[in-house]
């Protein structure tokens, strides 16, 4: 509804401020005649670093993603270049045409309200006013919806404390998130004074840094996961020139505007300090134990069973890896992986059989036990599964094990692969 209110508002913008300049062809004439404030290619160049704020809207559609139906997301990313690729330089042409550049400067808060005021009157300027607003609810609705589900699987991942994933016990939501999510906003809307501009700064540096990434990861599967069946593929050429369009737009912001810098780091380096906290924190803690060892026997006493308790607490997380044959560099690789960078000590390899004479399973067995006295450190046990690989037996096995599924991980599948990665509800992939 909200969408359909705010393109009908848009269109008829456009129509009225066509109309108005027509009638009124000096004020565009006289705006294009302004000496521009730099050399038309850096002129050129800065307007399109500015403009790329206004294709945002992109990165929220993978926000929903597992929720959507397949084949809804290309076409919600076509759907949002088309709106951005039409409206977006209609509407500056018609606020050209409808006001001079002094007034566009001073109402760069509301110009759009300014525009329809002028072209169409006050009661139009006031519906303008009131789609904004409405537009206004509608993102920062979708914006806590989709920070929390982002918070929240970066949470279960561990990537992030699990004290955000506390659950108010009569709604069942986990509030901490929102109520984070807030305090962090405010923060940054007090350190800027309140200067919308400013805080459209340093939104366009955290968007177009969301988007480079976009294009880095695609590369980075394109090399990693090459044979991982998907129905969209992009070319390198594409990444390459997305990527490069992404980065001149990052530098030239920078440029008009490098005070604003600093309050992106800042928060960017809070926000990556808690994460990197919390993948480290078994190093701490030893490091913790360690001195506390090399104190007085109270202080022993008092920390150091605490302090292993912890650390047990944590590394207590089993992770379960499907091995699909015996390959022993595909299990040794998997368990290399959870050494390095999963905070367990527990590793459950499944293997999924149709026949219990099968002899991949006696091979298994015999591999995992010499993978076993290579890694002292990780318990390895080998759980066997009759049946077929399948989403249904993932989540049978999560729910048997107790193991959610996405500590669940599975070796990269070619593109004859019957089934899509997305059916398995967070299984990770670890290996080639």
């Amino acid at each position: 509804g909200i969408f359909i209110v705010h393109m009908g508002s848009m269109i008829f913008l456009i129509f009225v401020g066509a109309v108005f300049t027509m009638q009124n062809t000096s004020i565009l004439a006289n705006n294009l005649r302004e000496p521009l404030k730099y050399d038309w290619p850096l002129s050129l160049l800065f307007g399109f670093c500015t403009a790329m704020l206004g294709v945002t809207g992109f990165e929220t559609s993978a926000n929903y993603i597992e929720e959507q139906q397949k084949g809804v997301f290309p076409k919600t990313l076509f759907n949002s270049w088309l709106i951005v690729f039409v409206l977006n330089p209609l509407l500056s042409i018609v606020c050209m045409g409808v006001l001079d550049l002094n007034t566009l400067e001073s109402h760069h808060r509301d110009v759009l309200a300014k525009t329809a005021y002028d072209a169409g009157g006050k009661y139009f300027g006031l519906w303008i006013s009131a789609d904004a607003s409405l537009v206004l609810a509608g993102a920062v609705l979708t914006a806590y919806v989709g920070v929390i589900g982002l918070v929240r699987r970066l949470a279960l991942d561990r990537c992030l404390p699990q004290i955000l994933l506390a659950e108010n016990r009569f709604r069942r939501t986990n509030h901490l998130i929102p109520i984070t999510f807030f305090l962090l906003c405010t923060t940054l809307f007090v350190a800027l004074n309140g200067r919308v501009r400013s805080l459209a700064n340093v939104y366009t540096l955290s968007f177009l840094c969301v988007m480079a990434l976009f294009a880095l990861g695609n590369m980075m599967l394109k090399y990693k996961r090459g044979r991982i069946r998907r129905p969209v593929r992009a070319s390198w050429p594409t990444n390459f020139a997305a990527l490069t369009a992404v980065l001149i737009a990052l530098i030239g912001n920078i440029i008009l505007a490098p005070g604003h810098l600093i309050y992106f780091i800042v928060y960017f380096g809070i926000v990556a300090g808690i994460t990197i906290l919390m993948f480290e924190r078994i190093r701490l803690l030893k490091y913790f134990l360690f001195f506390v060892s090399q104190g007085p026997a109270h202080l022993q006493d008092r920390f150091a069973g605490v302090t292993q308790m912890a650390m047990d607490k944590i590394r207590s997380q089993k992770i379960v890896f499907f091995a699909k044959n015996d390959n022993l560099e595909v299990l040794n690789k998997a368990v290399s992986y959870v050494q390095n960078n999963e905070l367990t000590k527990w590793l459950k390899v499944v293997y999924v059989y149709e026949d219990l004479n099968d002899p991949m399973i006696k091979a298994i067995a015999e591999n995992l036990r010499v993978i076993d006295r290579c890694y002292p450190k990780v318990v390895i046990d080998l759980v066997l599964v009759q049946g077929t690989f399948s989403p249904e037996v993932v989540a049978q096995v999560s729910s048997r094990l107790g193991v959610p599924r996405n500590f669940m991980f599975i070796a990269c599948p070619g593109d004859r692969f019957p089934h899509d990665i997305g059916d398995f509800g967070g299984v990770r992939m670890i290996t080639h």
